[in-house]
Protein backbone atom coordinates (compact mmCIF):
# COMPACT_ATOMS: atom_id res chain seq x y z
CA UNK A 1 0.00 0.00 0.00
CA UNK A 2 1.77 3.26 -1.12
CA UNK A 3 -0.04 5.23 1.58
CA UNK A 4 1.13 2.87 4.28
CA UNK A 5 4.45 3.50 6.10
CA UNK A 6 6.04 0.93 8.33
CA UNK A 7 6.46 2.34 11.83
CA UNK A 8 10.00 3.67 12.36
CA UNK A 9 10.82 3.70 8.65
CA UNK A 10 10.54 7.48 8.31
CA UNK A 11 12.71 8.05 11.37
CA UNK A 12 15.25 5.55 10.05
CA UNK A 13 15.51 7.32 6.70
CA UNK A 14 15.87 10.70 8.40
CA UNK A 15 18.66 9.41 10.69
CA UNK A 16 20.42 7.79 7.75
CA UNK A 17 20.20 10.99 5.70
CA UNK A 18 21.62 12.98 8.62
CA UNK A 19 24.49 10.51 9.03
CA UNK A 20 25.33 10.66 5.32
CA UNK A 21 25.23 14.46 5.41
CA UNK A 22 27.58 14.65 8.41
CA UNK A 23 29.94 12.12 6.86
CA UNK A 24 30.06 14.07 3.61
CA UNK A 25 30.78 17.30 5.48
CA UNK A 26 33.61 15.70 7.48
CA UNK A 27 35.17 14.20 4.35
CA UNK A 28 34.96 17.55 2.60
CA UNK A 29 36.70 19.29 5.52
CA UNK A 30 39.38 16.59 5.67
CA UNK A 31 39.95 16.88 1.92
CA UNK A 32 40.27 20.65 2.21
CA UNK A 33 42.87 20.31 4.97
CA UNK A 34 44.85 17.74 2.98
CA UNK A 35 44.87 19.93 -0.11
CA UNK A 36 45.95 22.92 1.95
CA UNK A 37 48.84 20.93 3.39
CA UNK A 38 49.93 19.49 0.05
CA UNK A 39 49.82 22.88 -1.59
CA UNK A 40 51.84 24.49 1.20
CA UNK A 41 54.34 26.93 -0.25
CA UNK A 42 56.45 29.85 0.83
CA UNK A 43 53.84 32.35 -0.32
CA UNK A 44 52.13 34.00 2.63
CA UNK A 45 48.54 35.11 2.08
CA UNK A 46 47.31 37.52 4.76
CA UNK A 47 43.80 36.86 6.07
CA UNK A 48 40.89 38.92 4.78
CA UNK A 49 39.46 41.03 7.64
CA UNK A 50 35.92 40.08 8.54
CA UNK A 51 33.65 40.23 11.55
CA UNK A 52 31.53 37.25 10.61
CA UNK A 53 31.15 34.48 13.25
CA UNK A 54 32.78 31.95 10.95
CA UNK A 55 35.85 34.13 10.39
CA UNK A 56 36.18 34.83 14.11
CA UNK A 57 36.06 31.08 14.78
CA UNK A 58 38.79 30.35 12.22
CA UNK A 59 40.93 33.19 13.61
CA UNK A 60 40.51 31.77 17.12
CA UNK A 61 41.51 28.28 15.95
CA UNK A 62 44.46 29.80 14.08
CA UNK A 63 45.67 31.52 17.23
CA UNK A 64 45.45 28.23 19.13
CA UNK A 65 47.58 26.50 16.50
CA UNK A 66 50.14 29.24 15.87
CA UNK A 67 50.41 30.73 19.32
CA UNK A 68 49.79 34.20 20.70
CA UNK A 69 49.72 37.23 18.45
CA UNK A 70 52.81 39.30 17.82
CA UNK A 71 53.37 42.55 19.70
CA UNK A 72 55.47 45.53 18.71
CA UNK A 73 59.07 45.64 19.90
CA UNK A 74 59.55 49.12 21.35
CA UNK A 75 62.67 48.46 23.38
CA UNK A 76 65.35 46.83 21.22
CA UNK A 77 68.05 45.76 23.70
CA UNK A 78 70.93 47.09 21.59
CA UNK A 79 71.57 50.10 19.43
CA UNK A 80 71.96 50.45 16.53
CA UNK A 81 70.19 47.47 14.89
CA UNK A 82 72.31 44.98 13.00
CA UNK A 83 71.49 46.70 9.70
CA UNK A 84 69.81 50.07 9.28
CA UNK A 85 68.23 49.05 5.97
CA UNK A 86 67.13 45.47 6.69
CA UNK A 87 66.71 44.96 10.43
CA UNK A 88 63.59 46.83 11.54
CA UNK A 89 60.34 47.83 9.90
CA UNK A 90 57.16 49.66 10.87
CA UNK A 91 55.07 46.61 9.92
CA UNK A 92 54.99 42.90 10.60
CA UNK A 93 57.07 40.98 8.07
CA UNK A 94 57.15 37.34 7.01
CA UNK A 95 60.18 35.42 5.78
CA UNK A 96 60.76 32.00 4.23
CA UNK A 97 63.88 30.19 5.41
CA UNK A 98 64.99 27.36 3.15
CA UNK A 99 67.88 25.06 3.98
CA UNK A 100 69.75 24.14 0.82
CA UNK A 101 69.64 20.38 0.12
CA UNK A 102 73.01 20.47 -1.66
CA UNK A 103 75.62 22.13 0.52
CA UNK A 104 79.33 21.56 1.15
CA UNK A 105 78.98 22.81 4.73
CA UNK A 106 75.48 21.60 5.63
CA UNK A 107 74.77 25.05 7.04
CA UNK A 108 73.49 26.99 4.04
CA UNK A 109 70.15 28.81 4.00
CA UNK A 110 68.39 30.98 1.43
CA UNK A 111 66.03 33.52 2.98
CA UNK A 112 63.36 35.46 1.12
CA UNK A 113 60.80 38.00 2.26
CA UNK A 114 57.23 36.97 1.46
CA UNK A 115 55.29 39.67 3.29
CA UNK A 116 53.46 40.79 0.16
CA UNK A 117 52.91 37.30 -1.23
CA UNK A 118 55.94 37.44 -3.52
CA UNK A 119 59.33 35.89 -2.86
CA UNK A 120 61.99 38.58 -2.74
CA UNK A 121 65.62 37.69 -2.03
CA UNK A 122 66.53 39.05 1.40
CA UNK A 123 69.66 37.49 2.90
CA UNK A 124 71.59 34.25 2.62
CA UNK A 125 73.40 32.30 5.31
CA UNK A 126 76.50 30.28 4.52
CA UNK A 127 78.59 28.00 6.70
CA UNK A 128 82.38 28.10 6.85
CA UNK A 129 84.18 25.67 4.56
CA UNK A 130 87.05 25.07 6.98
CA UNK A 131 86.49 24.93 10.72
CA UNK A 132 87.28 22.80 13.75
CA UNK A 133 84.96 19.88 14.50
CA UNK A 134 82.08 21.17 16.60
CA UNK A 135 83.09 24.75 15.83
CA UNK A 136 80.42 25.76 13.34
CA UNK A 137 80.49 29.27 11.94
CA UNK A 138 77.86 30.92 9.75
CA UNK A 139 77.68 34.33 8.13
CA UNK A 140 74.60 36.24 6.96
CA UNK A 141 74.97 38.33 3.80
CA UNK A 142 72.69 40.91 2.21
CA UNK A 143 71.50 39.55 -1.15
CA UNK A 144 71.40 43.03 -2.70
CA UNK A 145 74.79 44.41 -1.66
CA UNK A 146 76.66 41.15 -0.93
CA UNK A 147 77.78 42.74 2.34
CA UNK A 148 78.14 40.61 5.45
CA UNK A 149 75.68 41.67 8.16
CA UNK A 150 75.84 39.05 10.94
CA UNK A 151 78.18 36.26 12.00
CA UNK A 152 77.15 33.31 14.19
CA UNK A 153 80.07 31.47 15.78
CA UNK A 154 79.49 28.30 17.77
CA UNK A 155 81.32 28.25 21.11
CA UNK A 156 83.67 25.28 21.20
CA UNK A 157 83.72 24.83 24.99
CA UNK A 158 80.41 25.54 26.70
CA UNK A 159 78.09 23.87 29.21
CA UNK A 160 75.27 23.91 26.66
CA UNK A 161 75.18 24.57 22.90
CA UNK A 162 75.97 28.26 22.45
CA UNK A 163 76.51 30.67 19.57
CA UNK A 164 78.21 34.06 19.76
CA UNK A 165 76.55 36.77 17.66
CA UNK A 166 78.64 39.42 15.89
CA UNK A 167 78.00 42.56 13.87
CA UNK A 168 79.48 43.03 10.41
CA UNK A 169 82.50 44.85 11.92
CA UNK A 170 83.27 41.96 14.26
CA UNK A 171 81.75 43.51 17.40
CA UNK A 172 80.10 40.92 19.61
CA UNK A 173 76.56 41.98 20.53
CA UNK A 174 75.61 38.91 22.54
CA UNK A 175 75.14 35.18 22.46
CA UNK A 176 72.44 32.54 22.25
CA UNK A 177 72.54 29.39 24.35
CA UNK A 178 70.36 26.42 25.11
CA UNK A 179 68.99 26.66 28.64
CA UNK A 180 70.70 24.15 30.92
CA UNK A 181 67.84 23.61 33.38
CA UNK A 182 64.40 23.63 31.81
CA UNK A 183 61.25 21.52 31.66
CA UNK A 184 61.56 21.55 27.87
CA UNK A 185 63.86 22.79 25.15
CA UNK A 186 64.47 26.50 25.55
CA UNK A 187 67.03 28.98 24.24
CA UNK A 188 68.03 32.32 25.75
CA UNK A 189 69.56 35.31 23.97
CA UNK A 190 71.82 37.47 26.14
CA UNK A 191 73.31 40.86 25.36
CA UNK A 192 77.01 41.54 25.74
CA UNK A 193 78.04 43.82 28.59
CA UNK A 194 74.93 43.31 30.72
CA UNK A 195 76.83 41.65 33.56
CA UNK A 196 76.37 38.29 35.21
CA UNK A 197 78.28 35.03 35.04
CA UNK A 198 77.85 31.30 35.60
CA UNK A 199 76.39 28.36 33.71
CA UNK A 200 73.29 27.50 35.73
CA UNK A 201 71.44 30.75 35.17
CA UNK A 202 71.64 31.77 38.83
CA UNK A 203 74.10 34.58 38.16
CA UNK A 204 73.31 35.41 34.58
CA UNK A 205 71.60 38.61 33.49
CA UNK A 206 67.98 38.53 32.41
CA UNK A 207 67.87 37.27 28.82
CA UNK A 208 66.93 39.85 26.25
CA UNK A 209 64.88 37.19 24.47
CA UNK A 210 63.67 33.71 25.35
CA UNK A 211 62.90 31.26 22.56
CA UNK A 212 60.54 28.47 23.51
CA UNK A 213 57.85 26.27 22.01
CA UNK A 214 57.52 22.89 20.33
CA UNK A 215 60.92 22.37 18.74
CA UNK A 216 60.07 18.83 17.66
CA UNK A 217 57.39 20.23 15.36
CA UNK A 218 59.57 23.28 14.62
CA UNK A 219 57.17 25.83 16.09
CA UNK A 220 58.56 28.32 18.57
CA UNK A 221 58.24 31.96 19.62
CA UNK A 222 60.61 34.75 20.65
CA UNK A 223 59.61 36.53 23.86
CA UNK A 224 61.20 39.77 24.96
CA UNK A 225 62.27 40.54 28.53
CA UNK A 226 58.85 42.21 28.94
CA UNK A 227 57.11 38.97 27.96
CA UNK A 228 55.99 40.20 24.52
CA UNK A 229 55.95 37.76 21.60
CA UNK A 230 58.00 39.63 19.00
CA UNK A 231 58.72 36.84 16.50
CA UNK A 232 57.25 33.45 15.67
CA UNK A 233 58.68 30.58 13.63
CA UNK A 234 56.80 27.63 12.20
CA UNK A 235 57.45 24.69 9.95
CA UNK A 236 56.80 25.46 6.28
CA UNK A 237 55.36 22.26 4.81
CA UNK A 238 54.24 18.99 6.38
CA UNK A 239 57.31 16.92 5.49
CA UNK A 240 60.69 17.92 6.96
CA UNK A 241 64.09 16.24 6.82
CA UNK A 242 67.25 17.46 8.53
CA UNK A 243 69.11 18.22 5.31
CA UNK A 244 66.45 20.60 3.97
CA UNK A 245 64.25 22.09 6.66
CA UNK A 246 61.97 24.96 5.68
CA UNK A 247 60.51 27.57 8.01
CA UNK A 248 58.34 30.64 7.97
CA UNK A 249 59.26 33.42 10.37
CA UNK A 250 56.99 36.32 11.30
CA UNK A 251 58.70 39.33 12.86
CA UNK A 252 56.80 42.14 14.56
CA UNK A 253 57.35 45.81 13.85
CA UNK A 254 60.40 47.17 15.66
CA UNK A 255 62.01 43.73 16.08
CA UNK A 256 65.41 43.13 14.46
CA UNK A 257 64.64 40.60 11.73
CA UNK A 258 68.31 39.73 11.21
CA UNK A 259 68.70 38.69 14.84
CA UNK A 260 65.60 36.49 14.70
CA UNK A 261 66.69 34.91 11.41
CA UNK A 262 70.19 34.23 12.77
CA UNK A 263 68.74 32.51 15.84
CA UNK A 264 66.43 30.30 13.75
CA UNK A 265 69.40 29.13 11.65
CA UNK A 266 71.43 28.37 14.80
CA UNK A 267 68.54 26.44 16.36
CA UNK A 268 68.06 24.39 13.19
CA UNK A 269 71.75 23.49 13.13
CA UNK A 270 71.70 22.52 16.80
CA UNK A 271 68.81 20.09 16.36
CA UNK A 272 70.37 18.68 13.20
CA UNK A 273 73.52 17.96 15.24
CA UNK A 274 71.48 16.29 18.00
CA UNK A 275 69.62 14.11 15.50
CA UNK A 276 72.92 13.13 13.88
CA UNK A 277 74.40 12.07 17.23
CA UNK A 278 71.33 10.00 18.05
CA UNK A 279 71.55 8.19 14.69
CA UNK A 280 75.23 7.47 15.27
CA UNK A 281 74.51 6.11 18.75
CA UNK A 282 71.81 3.80 17.36
CA UNK A 283 74.14 2.53 14.66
Amino acid sequence: DPDHTTPGTEVYHQDRATTVSLTTTMLSCFGFIMLAGLSSSSAFVPPVPSNSPGTRLFNFLGDLLSGPKLESERNLPYDPPLCSALSCSSETRTFAIKERPISFTGEDFDITEITNGNEEDFVRVRGAMLHLPGKDKMTMTDCSSNERKVAMDRVLIAATPSYDLYRSDGTKIGWMEKKLISFGDCFDVFMEGKGGFGVTGLFKPTPAYRIEGDFLDRQFAFKSAEGKVVARASMDGWVQIDMMNHYQLQVSDGMDALLALACVCCIDEEFDEEHKKRREERD
